[in-house]
């Protein structure tokens, strides 16, 4: 059976056909169409379906169904999206409005919690059934899976890892309206202001220094591959990070007790410069059995991540659709 994976992202909606085994048969994106509140966008991704399913010769019935993974609050069982800020969603029937409109049955989660769902399935988590996936980017994202099953909660939030507060005092203003979240410090975004405030309060010399005054900017991408140099200014900051990091996730896995955590997004290419810190805060921060059972490991499937999570959950949640066109 071929599964259908979708990830609908703020700019770009990636898709792809992936077998029962894991076999990537076909992947394409197409733009993200926000205007009228993003009424078009189940009609845009039904459409590029079908067509791609006539250019492969798909009938409906070798289709098992689609597996989408959404920004926003959801509602898992009904695929009710509450909101979603950057397409335009409030109170939207996307399940109802896609299995109209494509004639297959159709699964919804978070996108975070897809990414996930891919990487235990065919990425870094291979095989792990208790598994935590934080993606560091511009925010800090999360997924959660216990006993193969990912953790929804009451309200659907359970896996906001980047809402954590880590400074319970003095800590800078997060998106959420909170203070002091894991967001602020350890995401891209968090880590920048990080090595600007480190910029401001000290003025030794420093490779990350020419680079502001060079640029006139930072990233976190030059916060870490200074790190690697041997850079003083920029390993403290990249230490802090990976302090805060370390700490949440020390406090997650002394309550799931995960075999794998793994960590994508873009920060994530910083690599062992990143691991070899937050290994040792994890440690510090967790329990020797739980981190003796539990491997700190850099995610694998990128941009894939997303589609093969939404294939995932399409192959294991949905059985055999017998529709007609």
């Amino acid at each position: 059976m071929i599964n259908i994976g979708v990830d609908l992202g703020g700019t770009t909606i990636k898709m792809a056909l992936i077998d029962d085994d894991g076999k990537m048969i076909d992947k394409w994106a197409i733009a993200t169409n926000t205007i009228d509140n993003g009424k078009h966008i189940a009609a845009d991704i039904s459409t590029s379906v079908l067509k791609k399913m006539k250019q492969f010769n798909l009938e409906r019935s070798t289709v098992r169904g689609v597996g989408v993974g959404a920004p926003g609050f959801i509602n898992m069982d009904t695929g009710f999206i509450y909101q979603a800020v950057n397409i335009g969603w409030k109170d939207y029937a996307l399940k109802d409005e896609l299995e109209k409109s494509i004639g297959l049955p159709v699964v919804i989660d978070n996108d975070a919690n897809m990414a996930a769902l891919g990487e235990m399935w065919l990425g870094a988590g291979l095989g792990a059934k208790n598994l935590i996936c934080v993606t560091l980017g511009t925010g800090v994202g999360g997924g959660i899976i216990c006993d193969g099953e990912i953790l929804h909660g009451v309200s659907g939030m359970a896996g906001e890892i980047g809402h954590i507060t880590v400074l319970p005092s003095d800590g800078a203003p997060c998106n959420c309206g909170k203070t002091g979240c894991l967001e602020t410090v350890s995401s891209a975004t968090g880590i920048r202001r990080l090595a600007l405030d480190a910029l401001d309060y000290n003025d030794s010399e420093s490779i990350l220094r020419d680079i502001f005054e060079s640029k006139g900017d930072i990233t976190a991408e030059d916060v870490f591959n200074c790190a690697a140099q041997n850079d003083p200014l920029s390993s403290t900051v990249a230490e802090k990070a990976a302090f805060y990091l370390g700490f949440a996730l020390g406090a997650l896995a002394v309550t799931i007790n995960p075999e794998k955590i793994v960590i994508g997004g873009g920060v994530s290419h910083a690599g062992e410069t990143l691991l070899t810190p937050l290994t040792k805060y994890f440690k510090r921060f967790s329990l020797p059995r739980v981190f003796d059972a539990c491997s700190i490991d850099i995610a694998k499937l990128g941009n894939d991540a997303g589609v093969i999570g939404g294939a995932w959950l399409s192959k294991t949640k949905l059985q055999q659709a017998h529709t007609t066109a």
